[in-house]
Order: C-alpha cells, then structure tokens, then sequence
C-alpha cells in the first residue's frame, strides 16, 4: 500500500448469511489501493465477487470486515451524516443506463437532483450547471427536456456519467459501464470516461469482464477468482506476462483480429467450488491446468497473494507454484553472490 494513494482498501471481506447453509464468501480478504488519476480493473468471470467490492466501497452492502481509507476517512465506518457528506467525493456508473434512471424524470431533472439533495444551487445558476454538465460529456442541448425511454444506450450512460459528475468527485466506481452497449458506442464512452479522468483528475475502479477494453482504459488491473485477488499487476504487464493459471485462461480467450496474434484457447474443465464455506486450500485448484495443481499443498492450503519477479515490479500473484518459484530464484541468487 501507498501512503500517496487516494484509497486504500485493506482486507475487505463481505461473507452473506444463507439460513440453514452458512456463509457465502462472496469477497474474501481483498486488498489494493488507487492512486490519483489512476484506473484499476477488476476483471474477473461472472459472480467472482467484483461488482461486490464496488457496492461496499459505495456502502450499498455493509462489508463483514476490513477498511477503505479515503482522505483518512474509512468509508465503510463512517456514520450517516459523514457518508452524506463523503458522497460529494465518490459516485458510481451503473452498468444499465436504462434501469439506473428514473423513468418519470428528464434529463434536466435527473441531472439537477444531487444539486437539490445537498443542497447547493437553485433557480438560474442550477439549469446551468445542468448545462454545463450536458456539453461535457456530448449530450445535445435538446435532450435535457427528454426522458430515458427517448434516448438511446450510449445518450442514456452518458446522463448516468453526468449524475456521476455533477458534484465533482474525487473517485468513481464504474461497474461494467458499456457491458450493455453495442460495440461502437463502447468506444465513444470509454474515450469519454478517458478524457474526463484528465480533465477532471479523476480516479476509477473499473468493472468488467472484457479484457479489450481493460487493456485500453486501466494502468493497473486486478483479477479476481471466487472472492479474491489472484493476480495484480500493472496493465501492460498483465498482458505480456501473465503468470496465474486461470489469468493465462482468461487472456487465451480473448478475440484477436489478426490471425498471427490468435494463441490456443485454455478451455478449464472441472466444476467452480462452492463459495459457500470454501475448504482450504487454492481455490483454483480443481480447475488448474498446472501439473503442480495436483500436490497436498494446492488442496490443503490458502497460496498467499505474493510480489514476484522484479524487486521493483509491483506484480503479485495468489499461487503455490510462483511462491515456490520466487524461493527457488531467491536461493540460486544468494548461493551466486556467496
């Protein structure tokens, strides 16, 4: 962790309660920071846990432990009329424009709302800043008088990123913003959300499940399995040197346009474990291609999420094999030295 970065996120766990079953660890000790103007990717398979992370850091579930330090203030033990507050500071993308609107309201309406609720501006000096808001992400003067239902998807996220906005927030969750959007409006919002970053100073938690456009919009990217961070590492060295099993799966099935760039697809056999109770042991294992997958320590016991490689590198990996790997290197090198 960085004593320079906007939010520090330690040890966050949210286990739910299910009546006669136990406790389902839907994020289970998950730690990173994010710095000032930075971009951080969660990427991960469906029901992996990080759409969860980004609804306790916005306090839209209670965490069961750990802390998000933002300004020294921990956001997930602050009390109502600080988090009111705090508000001001961090805001959220949703990942449907349609269903995150009010379907009664306007533009203009929708927009003015954070305004009114804390209280800042009326009358004239409101409409203009609903205004300003508009020609800031693209919206046309004319859409301020429609409702949702008229505009179309990429117009529709484009009113969620100026609610997002409108009370000039310091960090912004983006929980799979264009996952609902035809491909070509994709590009016109990540580009969006790119320039207003530099703009505006802005620092991301980005969601998503497709690489592609987490490649072009992040600077450093974590991967999430069953709960947990299995992998973290700066984008382009995620890309160019993947080193957890199931990252190296995830990355083989991503599209390539180019027929030389196109790798073999890894296709994971076995069933996901449970997040209900998990047993110990790596949480990969019954799905790991690797042949040290198979050993006592890989179904026995919790691999820790370690630095490897480069002393300098921030590259860390959850996996017995690396942990043991980092061993090796540490001993050839201080047998070389003596």
């Amino acid at each position: 962790m960085s004593d320079k970065a906007l939010l520090q996120i330690h040890h966050i766990k949210k286990y739910f309660d299910i009546p006669g079953k136990g406790a389902l660890h839907a994020v289970d000790d998950v730690s990173f920071d994010i710095m000032p103007n930075e971009t951080v990717g969660l990427v991960g398979e469906s029901g992996c846990g990080k759409s969860t992370v980004g609804n306790v850091l916005m306090r839209l579930h209670d965490a069961t432990a750990g802390e998000a330090l933002l300004d020294g203030k921990d956001l997930l033990r602050i009390g109502a009329k600080d988090l009111r507050d705090m508000r001001k500071e961090i805001q959220m993308i949703f990942q449907d424009p349609y269903s995150s609107l009010n379907p009664r309201q306007t533009v203009s309406a929708i927009l003015s709302k954070p305004f009114i609720i804390h209280k800042i501006l009326k009358g004239n000096a409101l409409k203009e800043r609903v205004r300003e808001l508009a020609n800031t992400v693209g919206l046309e003067p004319y859409t301020l008088s429609l409702f949702p239902h008229e505009l179309d998807g990429g117009r529709r996220q484009m009113v969620g990123i100026a609610r997002a906005l409108a009370l000039n927030p310091k960090f912004i969750v983006c929980d799979e913003p264009v996952s609902s959007l035809d491909v070509s409006v994709q590009a016109t919002i990540i580009n969006l959300l790119i320039s207003l970053r530099e703009k505006m100073n802005l620092s991301y938690l980005f969601i998503s499940h497709d690489l592609s456009v987490v490649r072009h919009i992040t600077h450093r990217v974590a991967v999430m399995y069953l709960g947990q961070i299995i992998e973290f590492a700066d984008t382009d060295a995620i890309f160019a040197n993947t080193l957890h099993p199931y990252s190296i799966a995830l990355l083989s099935a991503v599209p390539a346009v180019e027929f030389a760039r196109m790798k073999k697809r890894i296709v994971l056999q076995g069933d996901v474990p449970s997040p209900l109770n998990p047993k110990p042991g790596c949480r990969f294992a019954p799905r790991c291609w690797m042949s040290c997958a198979k050993s006592e320590e890989c179904r026995s016991k919790d691999p820790p999420l370690v630095k490897v490689g480069n002393a300098q590198a921030e590259h860390y990996v959850r996996c017995h094999h690396w942990q043991e790997a980092q061993k090796e290197a540490a001993l050839v090198e201080r047998q070389s030295k003596g």
